[in-house]
C-alpha cells in the first residue's frame, strides 16, 4: 500500500504522494487514536532528518502525550508553555529554527534543534497538536510549514468523522 518516496520529486509532488497514502491509510477506520497512531508512523517512515514525530491531545488545558514515533517525551504539557503550549494558545502553526532561541521552550529530547508544532482542529476547536523535532538548525521551510498544514488538513477531515 505504501510507497517510498520519490525523493526525485519536488517537495509539493512528495507531499501530494504523502497526501494521498494519509488518505487511503484512514480511509474507512473510525478509531481517533488508530488515526493518530498511524499518521505518526506514516510521517516518520517518509520525512527525513526528524527525530520525533507525534500527538499532544489538549485535556482541561493541558497537552497530554498522544501516539508517537521517538525517544521517551513529555507526557504534559501546560497550555502555554513550550512550543506546544504556545501553539496551542495562538491557535496557528509554530515553526521553530532553533529551540534554543524560543523562550519557555521544553527539552524532552536534548538533541533536537528545531520544530514545527500545527494545531490539530475539529469542529473549529483544537483539540491537540501534531508535532516534529528535527535535530537539524532550521530544518522545516516556510514551504514545508504549508504543505505539512495541508497534511494535517487530511487528518482532521478523517479526525471528525472519528470523533461523532
Amino acid at each position: 500500500m505504501f510507497q517510498k518516496m520519490n525523493l526525485q520529486g519536488t517537495l509539493e509532488e512528495r507531499y501530494a504522494l504523502l497526501n494521498k497514502q494519509l488518505d487511503a491509510l484512514l480511509s474507512g477506520e473510525s478509531d481517533f487514536i488508530s488515526h493518530l497512531a498511524n499518521t505518526s508512523a506514516l510521517l516518520n517512515h517518509f520525512l527525513e532528518d526528524i527525530n520525533w514525530v507525534g500527538f499532544y491531545l489538549l485535556k482541561e488545558n493541558m497537552l497530554v502525550l498522544g501516539p508517537f514515533q521517538g525517544l521517551p517525551a513529555c507526557v504534559q504539557i501546560p497550555t502555554g508553555r513550550g512550543v506546544c503550549g504556545s501553539a496551542v494558545q495562538e491557535g496557528k502553526t509554530l515553526l521553530v529554527d532553533d529551540v534554543h532561541q524560543f523562550p519557555g521552550h521544553i527539552a524532552c529530547d536534548a538533541a533536537s534543534r528545531s520544530e514545527i508544532v500545527i494545531p490539530i482542529k475539529v469542529n473549529d476547536l483544537v483539540i491537540g497538536v501534531l508535532d516534529i523535532d528535527s535535530p537539524s538548525l532550521a530544518r522545516f521551510s516556510k514551504e514545508e510549514q504549508s504543505l505539512l498544514e495541508l497534511f494535517v488538513h487530511t487528518l482532521e477531515k478523517h479526525l471528525a468523522t472519528a470523533i461523532k
